[in-house]
């Protein structure tokens, strides 16, 4: 099985894409259970909740990825949690480093217009580039695999597609 895993900052165009890519492709998508958790409980976090948004987002992975497809879409995963920690808090429990790891990760570049949308918080360019360059520095720390993903909508989705194509049996 290889994950494509989704991270980067707010506002552009993870959901959206691994949505319409799940479903034009036929691929498992695995949606960010922290989006779900804010509209439940509100944007007031805690560390312990990014610490549940984690095991949520994980238990949901862990599911999708027990039938063994060949591909999976994450829409993120707890290292993008990791960056979050960063961001609101200024430190990061090791903890969210030890979740089981996607084999690429595909980290989205914020150079489209931000879409605010009631739960996203880092609106401004300045907060923009700082929540890019931490997303960024969480997978360094982690040590895995990543390609940027930038430019507009459409080169974005070519990005993408093309990443994927490379594994999908012909």
């Amino acid at each position: 099985m290889i994950r494509f895993c989704f991270h980067g900052a707010e506002s552009t165009g993870k959901s959206v894409l691994a949505d319409r890519l799940s479903r034009e492709l036929g691929l498992p998508w695995v949606p960010e259970y922290g989006r779900q958790y804010a509209e439940q409980h509100g944007t007031q976090f805690t560390v312990a909740n990014l610490l549940a948004i984690a095991e949520g987002q994980d238990a949901a992975m862990r599911a999708a990825a027990a039938g063994n497809p060949p591909i999976l879409l994450l829409d993120t995963d707890p290292l993008m949690t990791a960056a979050w920690a960063q961001m609101l808090f200024g430190e990061v429990p090791d903890v969210l480093f030890d979740y089981e790891k996607a084999e690429l990760y595909l980290l989205f570049e914020p150079d489209v217009a931000w879409v605010g949308d009631g739960t996203r918080m880092f609106g401004t360019m300045e907060e923009r580039m700082r929540f890019a360059a931490t997303a960024e520095a969480m997978l360094a720390r982690a040590d895995v695999r990543y390609e940027r993903v930038r430019g507009n909508w459409a080169e974005r989705e070519r990005s993408v597609r093309s990443l994927i194509g490379q594994v999908i049996p012909s």
